[in-house]
């Protein structure tokens, strides 16, 4: 009985520890073949404009209009109102029930 728990959590444990070497290599290979830092992309964007956002707005301006909006919508308990009623059909002959078949 002992015999057999050992050997599955030692199963276990082999293969686990194949899993993080594994990924490991992929890692090491990964950073070999990545290419430069986008550190080097950023001066490429600098003084571009975002066309989906009026001028004189940030990406956090969007993030705060957003959760503004879905806390007056909840406070004003604009949403859909729920029944709360459970039916359930009784049908004789199901295939989890195959008498009469």
């Amino acid at each position: 009985m002992w015999a057999m728990t050992g050997i599955g959590f030692g199963t276990v444990f082999v293969i686990l520890l194949l899993l993080v070497l594994i990924l490991g290599i992929f890692n090491v290979v990964a950073k070999k073949k990545s290419p430069a830092p986008a550190a080097s992309v950023k001066p490429a964007l600098e003084g571009k404009k975002t066309p989906l956002l009026p001028e004189g707005t940030t990406e956090a301006d969007d993030d705060l209009a957003a959760v503004a909006t879905a806390l007056c919508l909840y406070f004003q308990e604009v949403h859909d109102e729920e029944a709360y009623v459970l039916t359930i059909h009784h049908h004789e002959h199901t295939a989890w029930h195959p008498e009469g078949y």
